[in-house]
C-alpha cells in the first residue's frame, strides 16, 4: 500500500469517526428536547381528559376549574368541587414575594462578593452560599415549620402562623444561592477596563458599581431573576410545610394560609383516582402553562437587553 492510499484511509477513517461522534453529541442533545416533549404530552393528555366529552366519569367545566375558589374533592362527581383560581393567586403571591425581597438582597450579595469584600471574607461567604444551595428542600420546609411559623406566629393577628409570608420568607431564602451566583458571575464578567475608566474619570467605587457595572451585567443579572422566579414557582416540599393549604379562599392578606398549584399536586396525587387524579394532572397542566409564559416573558426581555 502507497502511501497516498495510507492516507487516504486514515482521512476516511477520520470522517468515519468525527461523523460518529457527531451522531452521538446530536443524541444526547436531543434528550433534553424528547424529554420535555415527552413530559408535555403526558401531563397535558391526562390533564385535558376531565374537560373531554367522552370522558367515563363525565365532564367538568373549564371555567369552573379556572375560576373555582374552592378545592373539595368527592367520590360523588355532583358534589366534587375543582376550583384552583385560589392556588393560582397563591403560586403568583408568593413567588412575587421572594422576588421582591430576594433579588435585591441576592444582587447585593453578589456585588459584596465580588468588587467589595477582601479575600478572606469572600472565602468564608461563598462557600456558605454554595452551602446554602446544597440544602434539601425539605430541611428549609422543617427550618420554617420550627423557626420561621411560630415567630409568625407571636406578631400575626391571626392565631396562626402557617401563612403566604411563611411562604414568601422561606422561598426567599431558597432563591438566593441561584440569584447570587449567577448573578456573581456575570458581574465578574465585567471587564477590567470598564472598572478603571469609570473610577480614571472620577466615578466613586459605589457609583462604578451602580453606573456601570451593574448594567453592564444586567442580562446575566436577569436570567439569575428568571431562574430564580421558576424555582420559586416550582417549589413543593418546602412550601407545602409552611403554606397552611386551606381548602379554599383568595388569600387577602400575608397571614392567610395559603394551598399554591405544587403542594396541591404533591399532596392528594398518592391516594387519587378516577376524576380526582385527573383534575390533579389538569393542575399541572395550568402550572406548565404559567411557567412556560413566564419563561418566554423573560427570555424575550432577556434577549431585548442584550440587544441594546
Amino acid at each position: 500500500m502507497s502511501d497516498e492510499q495510507a492516507k487516504m484511509k486514515a482521512n476516511k477513517k477520520r470522517e468515519l469517526l468525527e461523523i460518529i461522534f457527531e451522531k452521538w453529541f446530536l443524541f444526547n442533545a436531543s434528550i433534553a428536547v424528547i424529554s420535555v416533549i415527552a413530559i408535555g404530552f403526558f401531563v397535558f393528555y391526562k390533564g385535558l381528559q376531565p374537560f373531554m366529552q367522552n370522558n367515563s366519569e363525565g365532564t367538568y367545566s373549564f371555567m369552573r376549574f379556572i375560576t373555582g375558589t374552592e378545592w373539595r374533592p368527592s367520590d360523588i362527581v355532583s358534589q366534587a368541587k375543582y376550583g384552583i383560581s385560589f392556588m393560582i393567586g397563591a403560586s403568583i403571591l408568593g413567588s412575587f414575594g421572594a422576588i421582591i425581597l430576594g433579588v435585591p438582597i441576592g444582587i447585593l450579595t453578589a456585588v459584596f462578593i465580588s468588587e467589595i469584600a477582601p479575600k478572606p471574607l469572600q472565602n468564608i461567604v461563598r462557600p456558605a452560599v454554595e452551602l446554602l444551595a446544597g440544602i434539601p428542600s425539605v430541611l428549609y420546609g422543617v427550618f420554617g415549620l420550627g423557626v420561621i411559623v411560630p415567630y409568625i406566629m407571636k406578631i400575626s393577628p391571626q392565631a396562626q402562623g402557617q401563612s403566604l409570608l411563611a411562604v414568601i420568607i422561606v422561598l426567599t431564602i431558597m432563591i438566593l444561592p441561584t440569584v447570587i451566583t449567577i448573578s456573581e458571575n456575570a458581574i465578574r464578567s465585567v471587564p477590567q477596563s470598564y472598572r478603571e475608566g469609570s473610577l480614571g474619570l472620577g466615578a466613586t467605587k459605589i457609583q462604578t458599581i451602580f453606573k456601570v457595572i451593574l448594567p453592564s451585567a444586567k442580562s446575566g443579572i436577569l436570567a439569575a431573576v428568571v431562574l430564580g422566579i421558576g424555582r420559586a414557582i416550582g417549589e413543593t416540599m418546602a412550601v407545602m410545610l409552611v403554606a397552611g393549604n386551606p381548602i379554599g379562599g383568595m388569600p387577602s392578606s400575608i397571614w392567610d394560609k395559603v394551598r399554591p398549584l405544587t403542594t396541591n399536586i404533591a399532596m392528594e396525587m398518592g391516594y387519587s383516582f378516577g376524576l380526582h387524579q385527573e383534575m390533579l394532572f389538569s393542575t399541572g397542566v395550568v402550572l406548565f402553562v404559567f411557567i412556560i409564559l413566564i419563561n418566554i416573558i423573560l427570555t424575550k426581555a432577556v434577549a431585548k437587553m442584550d440587544s441594546k
